[in-house]
């Protein structure tokens, strides 16, 4: 068997595990509140670790994306809505890298 083969069922069952094992074993609701905190933070945070540094990293200048991010950022903490801080990221990006 190809280490490629070994690699896809190695992924393929820490998957299951992982998806598999919680149903298994929690069966009542979690009641801590520390843990139901926890858990209703997880995808806020992957998004963000997943999202920030692609931000930076994706224009030909490191700055531009930094612009890009603090304008974005501005903007919805002032309440914009998506489609405002969309075009505020690409403009200031934009404006940024001409520079």
């Amino acid at each position: 068997m190809s280490e490629t083969w070994i690699a896809i069922l190695v992924a393929a069952g820490v998957s299951l595990l992982v998806r598999a094992l919680p149903l298994t074993l929690i069966r009542r609701p979690i009641r801590n509140r520390f843990l139901r905190s926890f858990l209703y933070y997880v995808p806020y945070a992957t998004l963000a670790v997943m999202t920030f540094p692609a931000m930076i990293d994706a224009s030909e200048h490191p700055a531009a994306g930094i612009a890009a991010l603090a304008a974005g950022t501005v903007a919805a903490w002032f309440g914009a809505g998506l489609f405002p801080v969309a075009v505020i990221t690409c403009t200031a990006e934009y404006l940024v890298g001409l520079l």
